[in-house]
């Protein structure tokens, strides 16, 4: 037993080590660009990325601020990116209490549907949604750009708890049914609380991921005060007056805003992962 130990402990140590260097070769970027976005343009010229700023620079990010108008972008990226997580989960939801629990007639091949769906690449269906959306008028809307992620996300959500609820203990409602319960109040008051954990996964998933797309809403926003923060990012990427820390202070406010979100829901994630989608 002794001897299996010692045998293992090298092979732990290396493990951590690996992981050790996996670490910081993923956060070595984002210390390059925080270090960049607080240096002045003759710091950087004098020294290159990989020097430490001697003080605290801040008008490369208050110029991007002010440039771009940083707070209205941060707006409407908050805006689309909350309002699709939650109603992606709540139409996810629905969709699979029908499937997983309901036991619709032809199951398999509609979560066969919601899978190709979700697999399907945005430049094919960029050309149609543009067509439509502007034959009903929303192009140019957040509420175009709300509406169809909240299709495409919905179309994985809705994948996922097909199956999870499709091992829901039947016990639970089939007692609630002889008590009376309505589908509605089994929906709301038996299957959301117990799988309280994976819908929160899905919440925080599908708000980085709103977050993070660049090509439907580069496509859909194309006035100013309706773009979204990667949007501004990469329009003003392209311009000449942009120099290296003012480069740096734009990536740097764009990844904040995800990163304080992700560590405020950590323990939400880490628990929805850990306990599972049933308890």
């Amino acid at each position: 037993m002794n001897a299996d130990r010692t045998f293992r402990q090298p092979g732990r140590w290396a493990v951590l080590a690996a992981l050790a260097v996996l670490a910081v070769v993923m956060l070595f970027p984002f210390v390059i660009v925080t270090l960049n976005a607080f240096k002045s343009p003759a710091e950087y010229s004098a020294g290159g990325p990989l020097s430490l700023p001697h003080g605290f620079y801040l008008d490369g990010i208050v110029a991007f601020w002010d440039r771009v108008d940083f707070g209205l972008k941060l707006w409407n990226s908050l805006l689309i990116s909350g309002v699709v997580a939650v109603a992606a989960v709540v139409l996810s939801l629905l969709n699979a209490y029908a499937l997983g629990i309901g036991r619709v007639r032809g199951r398999l091949w509609i979560l066969v549907l919601f899978l190709v769906a979700n697999t399907l690449p945005q430049e094919a269906l960029v050309y149609p949604l543009y067509y439509l959306s502007k034959e009903v008028g929303l192009y140019d809307s957040k509420l175009a750009v709300i509406l169809i992620f909240t299709v495409i996300q919905a179309a994985f959500g809705t994948y996922l708890l097909s199956s999870v609820l499709g091992q829901f203990p039947r016990g639970i409602l089939e007692a609630a049914e002889i008590d009376g319960a309505s589908r509605r109040r089994m929906l709301w008051g038996i299957v959301v609380p117990i799988s309280r954990p994976t819908l929160s996964v899905l919440l925080i998933f599908f708000f980085i991921w709103t977050w993070n797309e660049f090509f439907l809403p580069m496509v859909f926003l194309i006035s100013n005060d309706n773009q979204t923060v990667p949007v501004a990012l990469g329009v003003l990427q392209g311009e000449k007056m942009m120099d290296a820390t003012m480069s740096s202070a734009s990536a740097l406010l764009g990844i904040i805003p995800a990163v304080a979100f992700f560590l405020i829901f950590q323990r939400t994630l880490t628990r929805g992962v850990t306990v599972g989608a049933i308890k």
